[in-house]
């Protein structure tokens, strides 16, 4: 009466499933350079974590005997597993099963693991290599009728969005909607001459007269500098690690804080190096990294998205242990202006921080929105719109310290103004409506050209003007926290992060997260 028999099958359907697409399209895909899907879930969970759900889901032949004649798994695998000892689900494609198409396989798997990353309360991991739970024009014939199009599942992605932290790696053509699966998580990542993301790839575009490469179309080159997705990794391996190390800093969903790790960092830190950070002559630019790295914990900042909306730095790092998200002004790229790039990311890096609770960090030096032409057309008051506010609908706590400009619009918007927030500033830092240069010929028109000598009357009025420029004019009707020293810059940032951490609050975002 025993069932070894029943057994017996099960092992020979899971072996014919790890044959993946065959031994000649496996070939094919390791020449390309890839890994298969097996080996790149196993490189990227933690060392024999990995718990395959659906192992053995799939198209089978069979004979008049009902013995299996062929067998031709699931373009999806999924599963448990752990990354950094924390449990995570993963779901990855299957390119040599028909290009990693739904046509390869069963559409309940990928619809069962975004249920399960959201039930479960656990991040998602896709590794996305085809279309990724899309069609062809194969599907008309398969089915005998044209589909109508639906996004069928994509409600339970965007749930995810606002419950689980969400990361998915572009591990070669992507296109359908493999892309839109890249593009809609919390972190995206491609590698360099390997991925490629198209909403239609090569063939399809080459029918409207444009004749491009999958690289040319599609590479990381391009989308890794245009917010498609947050960054580009030179090899698999490097990727699987970055992904890795975001995990690090957020909690396993929104329903948990994100841990404190202990720091060997002295938290009360003097950097005298910051003495003379910000140079005295105001169009003279400086490396703003250096300056993160020197007051958060040692080797503790990891940037997201450096490649576009290059105005702003964004990142994850640690203060005295806990984790928060930074955003800083890197003055290299028009002397750190908001530009609709710059406001694109920081509306989604916000978003990211109130998802997962995380304090804001903010070291500011920002002469304002882009002018000019090309950033009326390119609508810099809209998106700049849709920052603000998102700034102000967060309710996670934010520390603003000011190292030199903070100008209009833009620069008001340098903490959350709807709650309290902390706000210091370096006596470096100059502020106002808008700059004094900028504003100064409009706002004294009259005086100027009535004026005997008008370049004397302008200097006359700038020198009287800078007068009353001076931080601590403000300080004096506390329109300002503290003017601080430099050096102790490292000490009041993670003060905020230890008083922050009992503001923090686990539980859904008071608004979803906007990808």
């Amino acid at each position: 009466m025993s069932w070894e028999a029943e057994i017996e099958e099960l092992r020979e359907r899971q072996r014919l499933a790890q044959q993946m697409g065959g031994a000649e399209r496996v070939a094919k895909h390791r020449a390309a350079g890839k890994l298969t899907v097996r080996e790149r879930v196993e490189q990227f969970l933690d060392p024999d974590s990995f718990h395959e759900v659906g192992s053995v889901t799939g198209k089978a032949q069979y004979d008049d005997k009902g013995n299996i004649t062929s067998f031709t798994s699931s373009y999806l695998v999924m599963g448990r597993g752990r990354v950094n000892g924390k449990p995570v689900i993963v779901a990855g494609d299957d390119f040599t099963v028909r290009g990693g198409s739904s046509e390869g396989g069963v559409k309940d798997k990928l619809l069962r693991v975004e249920a399960m990353a959201r039930d479960l309360r656990l991040p998602l991991i896709r590794l996305v290599d085809g279309t990724g739970g899309g069609g062809s024009v194969r599907t008309t014939e398969v089915l005998g009728y044209m589909k109508c199009p639906s996004l069928l599942g994509w409600g339970l992605a965007v749930q995810n969005l606002s419950t689980v932290p969400v990361v998915s790696l572009a591990l070669g053509s992507v296109a359908g909607l493999g892309a839109m699966r890249v593009a809609g998580s919390h972190y995206s990542l491609m590698v360099k001459d390997t991925s490629q993301i198209f909403v239609a790839g090569p063939p399809v575009v080459k029918r409207i007269g444009q004749d491009y490469t999958k690289n040319e179309l599609g590479g990381s080159q391009i989308h890794a500098r245009n917010g498609t997705v947050d960054d580009e990794a030179a090899t698999e391996a490097k990727a699987f690690e970055m992904a890795r190390k975001f995990l690090t800093y957020l909690p396993p969903s929104v329903y948990e804080l994100a841990e404190r790790i202990e720091s060997v960092d002295d938290a009360a830190r003097i950097v005298e190096p910051l003495i003379e950070a910000i140079p005295k002559d105001p169009r003279q630019v400086y490396k703003i990294r250096p300056i993160i790295n020197s007051v958060v914990d040692k080797d503790s900042f990891s940037e997201i998205g450096r490649l576009w909306g290059r105005s702003i730095v964004t990142g994850f790092a640690r203060l005295d242990g806990w984790p928060v998200a930074v955003m800083a002004s890197d003055p290299y790229f028009y002397g750190g202006a908001w530009t609709v790039d710059a406001a694109r990311k920081i509306r989604r890096f916000v978003d990211l921080a109130q998802t997962f609770h995380l304090p804001m960090m903010h070291l500011v030096d920002c002469p304002g929105f882009m002018i000019g032409l090309e950033a009326e057309q390119a609508s810099a008051v809209r998106f700049g719109m849709e920052t603000i506010t998102a700034i102000n609908e967060s309710t996670i706590p934010w520390c603003g310290v000011i190292m030199r400009k903070c100008f209009g619009i833009a620069g008001g918007a340098h903490v959350n103004n709807a709650r309290y927030s902390m706000r210091y500033a370096w006596p470096s830092a100059e502020w106002g409506s808008l700059p004094v240069q900028g504003g100064l010929e409009v706002a004294y028109r009259a005086e100027i050209e009535s004026a005997p000598d008008p370049k004397s009357k302008m200097a006359e009025i700038e020198e009287r003007l800078r007068l009353l420029r001076s931080p601590f004019r403000s300080a004096e009707a506390f329109n300002i926290d503290e003017i601080i020293d430099p050096r102790e810059t490292r000490r009041i940032l993670c003060d905020f992060a230890n008083v922050s951490a009992g503001a923090r609050v686990a539980g859904p975002p008071s608004f979803g997260y906007r990808p």
